[in-house]
C-alpha cells in the first residue's frame, strides 16, 4: 500500500499539469451534465416493511390519486377579543376568503368551515382547507399571491389569520451564513496550523472542488436515481470537513518530509506513501459507515449515506492526487516563513503534543478515570431518549405554520393536529358498510379517542377511510400507546366485523419509523463496527487497539446522544441555538449518529495511532512510540478536529431542525471524540496496556495481508534525504 500510494504520489507531482487538468474537466464535465439534467422527481417519503406505509399503499391502490394530491393550505382563523367566528361581520370576512381562495388559477377546492363543520366547540375558532391541483413546487408566484391577498383581507377584518400545510410553507435553508462563518474558521485554524497562506489554502481548495464535484454528481444523477437536495446536504457537509481534513494530513507531512531534507518530489511521495495510507484506511471507515446506512431499509438512508460516501471516496481521491499535484506547481510556497528562510528548527524536539503524551503516560490511570466519568455523565440524558419526527410544532412561533398548530391545538384539542388515518379493507366482509360502522365504533370507544370522522368509501365500494381524533399531541408517549392499543385490538375488532383495517397518517407514520430505526440500531451497530474492526486489524497488526477503538467510539457517541437529548429534548441551553421548541429527537439521529461518527472517530484513530505504530516498528518503547506519535501527529489531529467542528457547527445556523440538530450532534461528537478518547483516554489505555497493545498472535500475522501503512518498505526503498542547508533545499522544481 505505501510503496504504491509513494509512486502514485511522484507521479502526480511530476505531471502536475494533467492531473490538474484533468480534475477540472472532470469538474466541468459533471456541472454540464448537472445543469442539461432534469429536476430529480419528488419521490416522498417512503419506509418499506411497517404498517403505516402499507396502508398508504393500500390508498394509493383503491383510491387512485388520493395519494398524490396537489399542494394544501390550511387557514387557521382566531376570533378577535373573545369573540366567536360564528359572528356575522366574522363570518362575512370567513366566506369572503373561501370564495376568493376558490378563484385561484391552480385551485382545486376552497373548503367553507361552516358547511364542513370545522368550527370549535367554543366557536373560537374555525380553519378551511385550500387545495391546489398541483404539488408545492409547482405553485406559481401569482397563485400564491393570490392567496395571499384574501389572507390579507381577511385579517384586516379583525381576524387573526394563520396558515399551516405546504402551499405557502418557506423552505428553510441549510446552513446559510452560519456555514460560511465555519468555512471562514477553518481556514483561520490551518492558517495558524501551518503558518502559511499556500498551505492554508491548499485543503480548502481541494476541498470545495471536490464538494463541487460530488454535488454537480448528485444534481446529474438525481432524476435517474432520485436524489433529492436533502441527500446533498449529508454529502456537502461531509466532503467539505473529510476534503479538508485528509488534504490537512497529506500537506502536513510534506512539509515534515521536507523538514528531514528530502526533495520536493520526494517528500511528495513520501507524504502520499505514508499518510495518505493513513487517509485511504481512515476514508474506507467512513464509507463502511455510510454505505451501512443501507441496512436499515429506508431509501432516503440509504440515498444520503450512499452519496456521502462517494463524496468521502472522492475526497480520498483529490488527497492522493491533486494534492500533490498543486504541491508540484508551488513546492515551497506551503512551508512556513521560518522553513523558507532557512531559520526553521531540525530534529525531533519537545512541542506541546508530546508535552501532553508524556504527561498522560505518567498518570494514566487518573486520566482514563476522568475521561471515562466524564463522558459517562454526559450519556446520562441518552437514558430518557425519545424518538419522533419534528413537525410544525418545533418551528419557531414567527412562523405562520407554528403560530396555526398552536392556534388548532387550543381550539380543537392537542390531538387535532395528528389525526390517526384508519383504513378499512371490507373487499371480503359480506355487508361492506356494517362491517366499516363496527370497526368505526369499536375505535371510537377506545380510551384516548375524542371522536372519529364520517368514512368515506372508494367507488368501488369495498375500501373506507376514517379519521380517529386522539385526545393527546402527536409527540406525546401516551398516542404512541394508543395506536398500539388499536393495533392490539385489531384481532378482535376484525372477527366481530369480518373486515380487517390498518392505523396510518403522520403520526401513526413517525411511530412506525422510530421503532423500526430503533430495532435496527444494534444490528447496524453489530455491522459497521464489525467491519471496520476488521479493517483496524489490517491496518495496526494488533487485537486489542480495534478494540479499543470500537469501545471508545461508542463511549462518545454515547455522550454525543445524552447533549443532543439534553439540548433539544430537554431544552438545557436550547435558546442558545435558536430552538424554539422542544420535544422528541428526530428518529434517524441516532443511526445518523452512529453512522458518521463512528466514520470520524475511526479517521482520527487512524491518523493519530498510526504515527505511534510507525514509532513503535521502528524501534521505540511502548511509552515513547506514543509520545512520538503525539509529538508528530496531536497538532494536526487537533486542527482537523477544531476544522470538523466549524464546519458541523456551521449547519447548527439552518433554519431545518433536522439539520440542526444533525450539526449540533456531529460537532459535539467531535469534540468528545477527538479531545476526550482519542488525546486522553487512547493514550492512557496503550499506556497502560504496554507491550501487549501490539500483540498479535503468529498465526494471525501469518494470515492478514501486510497493508505497510506505517512505511516501513519506504524506508528501505527511499534514499536517505540530503544534509545540505535548508536554503538550498528551496531550489525551483524542474
Amino acid at each position: 500500500m505505501a510503496t504504491l500510494l509513494y509512486r502514485l504520489g511522484r507521479v502526480a507531482f511530476r505531471w502536475r499539469w494533467f492531473v490538474t487538468l484533468l480534475w477540472v474537466a472532470v469538474l466541468g464535465a459533471v456541472g454540464f451534465a448537472a445543469a442539461k439534467a432534469p429536476a430529480a422527481p419528488d419521490d416522498g417519503f417512503t419506509m418499506p416493511g411497517i404498517e403505516s406505509q402499507r396502508a398508504f399503499d393500500l390508498l394509493e391502490q383503491r383510491f387512485p390519486g388520493t395519494a398524490a394530491d396537489g399542494a394544501n393550505a390550511r387557514i387557521v382563523f382566531v376570533a378577535p377579543n373573545g369573540e366567536k367566528v360564528t359572528a356575522t361581520e366574522n363570518r362575512a370576512a370567513i366566506e369572503k376568503l373561501v370564495t376568493e381562495a376558490a378563484d385561484g388559477s391552480q385551485v382545486a377546492s376552497a373548503v367553507d368551515p361552516f358547511a364542513a363543520k370545522a368550527v370549535s366547540k367554543d366557536a373560537s375558532t374555525a380553519y378551511s382547507t385550500v387545495t391546489f391541483k398541483v404539488k408545492a413546487d409547482d405553485l406559481t408566484d401569482a397563485a400564491k399571491t393570490h392567496l395571499e391577498r384574501a389572507i390579507d383581507t381577511a385579517k384586516k377584518a379583525g381576524l387573526t389569520v394563520e396558515v399551516g400545510g405546504d402551499a405557502l410553507a418557506t423552505q428553510p435553508a441549510a446552513g446559510g451564513s452560519a456555514e460560511a462563518i465555519g468555512i471562514a474558521i477553518a481556514a483561520v485554524v490551518l492558517l495558524i496550523t501551518f503558518g502559511s497562506l499556500a498551505a492554508a489554502g491548499l485543503p480548502l481548495l481541494t476541498a470545495i472542488l471536490g464538494v463541487g464535484i460530488s454535488m454537480s454528481a448528485v444534481l446529474a444523477l438525481g432524476s435517474a436515481f432520485g436524489l433529492s437536495e436533502t441527500t446533498g446536504t449529508l454529502a456537502t457537509m461531509l466532503g467539505l470537513a473529510c476534503g479538508i481534513d485528509y488534504a490537512l494530513f497529506v500537506v502536513s507531512r510534506y512539509r515534515e518530509e521536507r523538514e528531514k531534507g528530502h526533495a520536493p518530489r520526494e517528500a511528495a511521495g513520501l507524504a502520499a506513501g505514508t499518510a495518505g495510507s493513513a487517509v485511504v484506511f481512515a476514508g474506507l471507515t467512513v464509507v463502511i459507515a455510510l454505505a451501512g446506512l443501507s441496512v436499515v431499509g429506508i431509501p432516503m438512508l440509504t440515498k444520503m449515506g450512499l452519496a456521502a460516501a462517494g463524496a468521502v471516496l472522492l475526497s480520498v481521491l483529490i488527497s492522493l492526487t491533486l494534492v500533490p499535484a498543486v504541491l508540484g506547481f508551488w513546492p515551497n510556497a506551503v512551508l512556513s516563513r521560518r522553513e523558507r528562510k532557512g531559520k526553521a528548527k531540525r530534529g525531533n524536539g519537545e512541542n506541546g503534543g508530546s508535552r501532553w503524551a508524556r504527561l498522560v503516560v505518567r498518570r494514566p490511570i487518573p486520566v482514563l478515570l476522568l475521561g471515562v466519568v466524564g463522558l459517562g455523565a454526559m450519556a446520562l440524558p441518552a437514558l430518557n431518549l425519545q424518538l419522533g419526527m419534528p413537525g410544525d410544532e418545533a418551528k419557531s412561533t414567527a412562523t405562520t405554520e407554528r403560530r396555526a398548530y398552536d392556534d388548532l391545538a387550543k381550539g380543537f384539542g392537542p390531538g387535532f393536529n395528528g389525526p390517526l388515518t384508519i383504513v378499512v379493507d371490507a373487499k371480503k366482509a359480506d355487508d361492506a358498510k356494517s362491517a366499516v360502522a363496527t370497526i368505526s365504533k369499536e375505535i371510537a370507544a377506545t380510551d384516548g379517542v375524542v371522536s372519529v370522522s364520517p368514512a368515506h368509501f372508494n367507488s368501488a365500494g369495498d375500501t373506507a377511510v376514517f379519521s380517529a381524533t386522539p385526545a393527546t399531541s402527536p409527540t406525546d408517549e401516551k398516542t404512541k400507546e394508543l395506536v398500539q392499543t388499536i393495533r392490539g385490538e385489531r384481532p378482535g375488532i376484525a372477527s366481530d366485523a369480518g373486515a380487517s383495517f390498518e392505523v396510518t397518517g403522520t403520526t401513526a407514520l413517525n411511530i412506525d419509523v422510530a421503532q423500526k430505526v430503533q430495532d435496527a440500531l444494534i444490528p447496524y451497530l453489530a455491522l459497521v463496527v464489525g467491519l471496520a474492526i476488521v479493517l483496524l486489524l489490517l491496518v495496526f497488526r494488533s487485537l486489542l487497539v480495534p478494540l479499543k477503538a470500537a469501545l471508545g467510539f461508542l463511549l462518545s457517541v454515547l455522550a454525543a446522544l445524552g447533549a443532543v437529548v439534553a439540548v433539544f429534548q430537554q431544552g438545557h441551553g436550547a435558546s442558545l441555538l435558536g430552538v424554539d421548541q422542544t420535544g422528541p429527537i428526530m428518529s434517524l439521529m441516532p443511526i445518523f449518529l452512529v453512522g458518521i461518527v463512528f466514520g470520524l472517530a475511526m479517521d482520527y484513530e487512524v491518523f493519530l495511532v498510526s504515527r505511534m505504530r510507525e514509532a513503535y516498528v521502528h524501534g521505540d518503547g511502548p511509552g515513547q512510540a506514543i509520545v512520538s506519535g503525539f509529538r508528530h501527529s496531536a497538532r494536526v489531529v487537533v486542527a482537523a478536529a477544531l476544522i470538523m467542528m466549524a464546519v458541523f457547527s456551521g449547519f447548527i445556523g439552518a433554519g431545518a431542525s433536522m439539520i440542526k440538530m444533525i450539526g449540533f450532534g456531529l460537532a459535539i461528537a467531535v469534540l468528545f471524540d477527538a479531545f476526550v478518547v482519542r488525546m486522553a483516554i487512547v493514550p492512557a489505555v496503550l499506556s497502560l496496556l504496554g507491550n501487549k497493545a501490539w500483540y498479535l498472535p503468529s498465526w494471525l500475522d501469518r494470515l492478514l495481508p501486510r497493508m505497510d501503512v506505517e512505511g516501513e518498505a519506504l524506508s528501505r526503498k527511499v534514499p536517505a534525504p540530503v544534509t545540505d542547508p535548508p536554503t538550498a533545499r528551496l531550489t525551483p522544481v524542474p
